[in-house]
């Protein structure tokens, strides 16, 4: 391995006081992932959707999740609500528990709400077994939960709720880093299960722009629709994208993107020349699936860059090429 190539894909901040176990392991097949991210193997989300903040909301949350009460749920150590009774139980003893408990300050979630998402035509039942692995080896001895399954979309998902008064006076407060290890878990999950799935970061694929928030989104698609206004958000970043259109300077933040874009780039490419020196070919081959690969790698581009390309009609620009090593 190139020295410093672990670096692309560690996780960008430190893990959470509640996982104080954590800590960040290098690839244990680096040929393996790598392969899977030339092929561009579907990446698994795993997304904090909300927090509930009172018993009212903690009962609401429960019951959508299971459709009030259609849906059945599954909790710790096999538990089953299959009706609106029982969820009605759960949400009590959850509020109890956070009401009850010394450690939580004013204002605190009751419960965290995660999304387990994989793209359409990914088998269900597999998701929701990877799912229940997951939420197990996560939560299983530290934090109550429960989970359910929706078909009712393209795209199979599972909603998982916990509760965030945990053992030992342990409160739930995910960070970034956390949602980073929850991705890798739930992806080797479902590569358990024989389901392709692959969890790197945005910047190990090469892309620094966030995607756009939910609420933002649909705002902005019944806009587009003609069914309601933009958001201010919106407006506001169409405004900034108008100014910038009649300006080329870049502050400092967008000099260190585009130089970790680089760099992610170049040690890439320095761990593909390495592996054309091997004598397996299995990775001479996947060498040249790494270089081809960094071909397509997008540009160090944010949102405002992206508005501002679209109003003035630019094609996006690559912020830099690799030169391939000659086939030794």
């Amino acid at each position: 391995m190139v020295r410093g190539f672990e670096d692309v894909w560690r996780p960008p901040s430190s893990l959470s006081r509640a996982w104080p176990e954590e800590r960040y392991r290098p690839p244990r097949d680096l040929r393996a992932r790598l392969a899977r991210l030339v092929r561009k193997a579907p990446e698994v989300m795993v997304k904090v959707t909300g927090r509930t903040r009172d018993p009212s909301h903690l009962e609401a949350h429960l019951r959508y999740i299971t459709r009030n009460g259609e849906l059945p749920a599954e909790g710790a150590a096999g538990l089953l609500c299959d009706d609106r009774d029982a969820m009605l139980d759960l949400a009590k003893d959850w509020a109890f528990r956070n009401l009850a408990d010394s450690h939580r300050r004013r204002g605190a979630p009751f419960s965290v709400s995660l999304l387990l998402s994989m793209p359409a035509g990914t088998d269900p039942h597999k998701l929701q077994d990877a799912a229940r692995a997951f939420a197990e080896q996560t939560f299983g001895a530290r934090f109550d939960y429960v989970f359910a399954l929706h078909t009712d979309t393209p795209h199979p998902h599972v909603h998982l709720s916990v509760c965030a008064a945990g053992a030992g006076g342990v409160r739930l407060n995910p960070k970034k880093a956390d949602l980073e290890a929850w991705r890798q878990l739930f992806a080797r999950e479902l590569r358990a299960r024989g389901v392709e799935a692959e969890a790197t970061p945005r910047r190990a694929r090469g892309v620094t722009r966030k995607s756009e928030r939910t609420p933002l989104r649909k705002l902005r698609e019944r806009a587009e629709a003609g069914r309601g206004g933009f958001s201010r958000v919106h407006r506001a970043g169409l405004i900034d994208a108008v100014r910038q259109r009649s300006s080329e300077s870049t502050g400092p933040w967008m000099a260190s993107l585009a130089a970790r874009r680089i760099r992610t780039a170049a040690l890439y490419a320095a761990q593909a020349r390495l592996m054309l020196t091997s004598s397996d070919r299995a990775d001479r081959q996947l060498a040249d699936r790494v270089m081809a690969w960094l071909e397509t790698m997008p540009s160090a581009e944010t949102l405002r860059d992206k508005r501002a390309r679209e109003v003035s009609g630019r094609a996006p620009q690559r912020s830099g090429h690799i030169e391939r090593s000659p086939r030794r």
